[in-house]
This record gives C-alpha cells, sequence and structure tokens, in this order.
C-alpha cells in the first residue's frame, strides 16, 4: 500500500486564498483584519516565525501592529503594550511570541490578553470555551491537524484516535477537539511515558503524534489503511545537510507510509498549517467585530 501524502502546504495555500477574498470583503466594508505581533528578545526561531507571520499577513491582506522589543523589556511594559492592543479597534488579533524571557510571567501575559482578541487560543477563557464546545478561537496547530483531516476525506465517526502527547499546547486540545460530536472519534491519549506504545498505535485508525520525540513511532507499529498525521518537528544533527542538521517527526515517514492510507511528511505537513490557522482565526475576528 502507498499512502496518500497529505501536503500541508498546499491545503494551506487553498485556505490562505479563501482568507484573501474573505479579507477582500471585509475591506470593502470599511473593516480591515489587524494583526499585533509581539516579539520580546532575538531567539534566532522566534525571529524566523514572526517574519512568516508578518508575511502571511501582508499575502491576506491583514494590517501588521507588530512589536520587537528587548530581551530586557520589563514585565509591567509588555503588559501596558497589550492592554493598548487591547483597545485598539484596529486591532482584532493579539499574539505574544513564545517563550518569553525568563523574568517575564508567561501566564499572566497570556491570560492578560482579552479573549476576544486571543487568535492564538490560549488564554483560560478560551481554553474552557473549548472544552465546553462554546464559539471560541482554537489554538492554530491543533486547528490545523483537524483541517488537514477532514480536507483529505479521513473518517472521523466511530474512528479510533490517538494522540501521542499531552502538551497544553497540541496534544491536549486534539483530545477535546476529536471527542466533539462534529467529529465523533473515539480518543485515546498516550505520551513518552506510556507502556506498551506500540500496541496502543497498532490499534488506531488515526495516528497524530505530538510528542517531539525523532523516531519515536515506529513504521511497523502503524495499522494497514491508519491515517498518520506527525506534528513533530524535530532538529537532528546531519553533517551533510548544508546547515548541520536535517528536520525529523515524530514518525519513522518511510516505514509508516508503506502501511499508511494517509499521511503527513516532515517537513511540509502540518507546519505551514499553523501560521495559516491564525490568520484564519484573525479574519473571524474582524467578521464578529463587524457583526457586532
Amino acid at each position: 500500500m502507498a499512502a496518500t501524502i497529505i501536503d500541508g502546504k498546499k491545503v494551506a495555500e487553498d485556505i490562505r486564498a479563501e482568507l484573501k477574498t474573505r479579507a477582500d470583503r471585509l475591506r470593502e466594508k470599511g473593516r480591515v483584519p489587524g494583526l499585533a505581533v509581539v516579539l520580546v528578545g532575538e531567539d534566532p526561531a522566534s525571529v524566523s516565525y514572526v517574519t512568516g507571520k508578518e508575511s502571511a499577513c501582508d499575502e491576506i491582506g491583514i494590517a501588521k501592529f507588530g512589536m520587537h522589543l528587548p530581551a530586557e523589556t520589563a514585565e509591567a511594559e509588555l503588559l501596558a503594550l497589550i492592554e493598548e492592543y487591547n483597545r485598539d479597534p484596529r486591532v482584532h488579533g493579539i499574539l505574544v511570541q513564545l517563550p518569553l524571557p525568563r523574568h517575564i510571567d508567561q501566564k499572566k501575559v497570556i491570560a492578560a490578553i482579552k479573549p476576544e482578541k486571543d487568535v492564538d487560543g490560549f488564554t483560560p477563557i478560551n481554553v474552557g470555551r473549548m472544552v465546553l464546545e462554546e464559539p471560541c478561537y482554537l489554538p492554530c496547530t491543533p486547528a490545523g491537524v483537524i483541517e488537514l483531516i477532514k480536507r483529505a476525506g479521513v473518517r472521523t465517526d466511530g474512528a479510533h484516535a490517538l494522540v501521542i502527547g499531552r502538551s497544553n499546547l497540541t496534544g491536549k486540545p486534539l483530545q477535546n477537539l476529536l471527542v466533539r460530536r462534529s467529529l465523533n472519534a473515539t480518543v485515546t491519549l498516550c505520551h513518552t511515558g506510556s507502556k506498551d506504545l506500540a500496541a496502543w498505535v497498532g490499534r488506531a485508525d488515526i495516528v497524530i503524534a505530538c510528542a517531539g520525540s525523532p523516531g519515536l513511532v515506529k513504521g511497523e507499529w502503524i495499522k494497514e489503511g491508519a491515517c498518520v498525521i506527525d506534528v513533530g518537528v524535530n532538529r537532528v544533527e546531519d553533517p551533510t545537510a548544508k546547515k548541520g542538521f536535517r528536520l525529523k517527526g515524530d514518525v519513522e515517514y518511510a516505514a509508516a507510509a508503506e502501511r499508511a492510507a494517509f499521511i503527513t511528511p516532515v517537513p511540509g505537513g502540518v507546519g505551514p498549517m499553523t501560521i495559516t490557522m491564525l490568520m484564519a482565526n484573525t479574519v473571524e475576528s474582524a467578521e464578529r467585530d463587524l457583526a457586532r
């Protein structure tokens, strides 16, 4: 069996085209979607992520109100900036790039974002709304995973979905989303400390690996005909690579692709969807604002 590759880059491009159309319609009605991305410090990965988000804004037609602050910025100064964006009617989404410097309380900063502008879906209020299936902005990576599954035509109703990873950002939200009546999956959550992971994987119709452990899921474990979504993006040393490393997922890709019906590659699978879903939340926030 040769697995169908779920091309996250292509799906992301399709969604961004749809979002551009929606943003254009908003502009015609006098409402321009606005996103404020706040970066504190010079972490190379964070700088790269922020650059990607700003580029996506330009592509779709979302106004940028971001701020790049020095690493020594005081917590009070950052909180004051967030409050300024909370009050700014031009800003429909606020995202504080994580991680933050150690002297800043990350939880306090996230909680300071107005839930209506929390397009990352990280505030305690929006997390609670997600669990209760109330209207809210969903965390971007889990939302991207669900979108990939839906657009690939993978059946979730009655399927056994296995989530490997228990992070608050990915694993736990995925567990909550998959069990919703709209998807109706039976969900098991495992992690790197789970016993007999191979047996759990072997029973699953849908395997979502988000443990951040390269090659954790062996290809031979995959059930014939399963859908495999690999969220892991791990840097593995490779002297032959130009940058001295290569990206590797949590799943043994080649072996898994021989048994699975659907599979996402790394890179090019879930990765492109994260920023795209952030853009989707921002456009939706502007639409909600116009409807008020």
